[in-house]
């Protein structure tokens, strides 16, 4: 965008600032902010299979951001093996240990693009927990196992865990359980039919049940908690997180409002601009901010979706498609620097044109 803009405007003073609202880009956008380093770690995929994921200690040393979707993310799945009754967010336990490990107590858990329905079962399982039948068995891996869920035991939980202060980026306010809950809203996009929605709904309502009784901790209605599968509710019970939109850690963390206050105009976006935008994500986060000095906000998306106007009354004084007409989204993606610099160009365009249009006229001619 900044290039293609600059080949309209060749001395225009760009700002490129990352954001992100807990998904995917937030542990870049914060280990770049602050300094800090990047560290990788193997842990259990969504599947179970061994991946390399990467996580960030900032630059005060002591505090680590996590992308769940680094381990439990949907990406990681092949379209064909996707199934969240037995996918698992072990691998985010493990890397949550990891940044342990290195000293971390305070932990930045980003929920977003996960390709679980578990509920954090998997992650607290990793902790120590353990999640046992009426036998006194083990749950197995996924979110129907909890339909068996009978015993919450956390005596092993990781003692370091309890002395860690955690805060959950996340961009959604779901419940666990419902119509908005996680199997239903979240669930299809992973591979859920509607029989397994049924299926996971219930049991993540018996996972509530569970957590409630023996931990004291309700978590069924809580805004939140049906973020990434229900992991949510997961980090809100085994270790006490508070949840924060995503978008406002990063903001803060990047220092967007100085950048914003010295601009004359805000570019913002994301992959898909609709009516779910409205619900915590980034652009909407930065055009909020950015109204707060009064500065106009253009949004870029690579697709304008349904309900997508309502962003009007959250800031967003106009909206851009980056694609110039309908094409594959293999496509877009393949040529996705070719047209974000050529959607930079014709927005300069445009801007140009708005800013001869409120140059007053002269009084001698029309």
């Amino acid at each position: 965008m900044a290039a293609g803009w600059r080949q309209v405007w060749p001395d225009a003073q760009i700002d490129q600032v990352p954001v992100a609202d807990g998904g995917e880009g937030t542990v870049d956008a914060l280990v770049r902010a602050t300094g800090g380093q990047f560290m990788d770690a193997v842990v259990a995929g969504p599947l179970g299979e061994p991946v390399t994921a990467r996580f960030g200690v900032l630059g005060d040393g002591r505090t680590a951001v996590i992308e769940m979707a680094a381990a439990s993310g949907l990406p990681l799945v092949p379209p064909h093996q996707r199934d969240p009754l037995r996918t698992t967010t072990r691998g985010t336990g493990e890397l949550i240990r990891q940044a342990l490990d290195a000293g971390c107590r305070r932990i930045i858990v980003g929920l977003g693009g996960s390709a679980t329905n578990d509920g954090g079962a998997g992650m607290a399982q990793a902790l120590g927990v353990r999640l046992l039948d009426e036998s006194g068995r083990e749950l197995p891996p996924g979110g129907a196992a909890l339909a068996d869920l009978a015993q919450i035991d956390v005596a092993g939980l990781d003692p370091r865990v309890r002395e860690t202060e955690f805060v959950v980026a996340c961009d959604v306010d779901n419940p666990l359980c419902g119509p908005r809950g996680a199997s239903r809203v979240f669930g299809p996009q992973k591979g859920a039919t509607p029989a397994m929605i049924d299926e996971l709904d219930r049991a993540l309502a018996r996972y509530a049940q569970v957590i409630r009784r023996d931990l004291g901790v309700d978590v069924a209605d809580r805004p939140g908690a049906g973020a990434a599968g229900g992991l949510g509710a997961g980090m809100m019970a085994f270790c006490h997180a508070v949840l924060r939109p995503g978008a406002a850690i990063v903001l803060e963390a990047v220092g967007l409002e100085r950048y914003v206050r010295e601009a004359d105009l805000v570019i913002t976006g994301e992959g898909r601009l609709d009516g779910q935008s409205a619900r915590g994500k980034a652009p909407v986060a930065v055009a909020r901010l950015a109204k707060r000095w009064g500065k106009p906000v253009v949004a870029v998306g690579g697709s304008l979706g349904p309900d997508v106007e309502q962003l009007y009354a959250e800031g967003i004084d106009a909206l851009v498609a980056i694609t110039p007409g309908p094409m594959a989204l293999e496509e877009a993606i393949a040529r996705a620097d070719e047209l974000l610099c050529a959607c930079g160009r014709r927005l300069a365009r445009l801007v140009g044109v708005g800013m001869r249009l409120a140059k007053p006229k002269s009084s001698t001619g029309a």
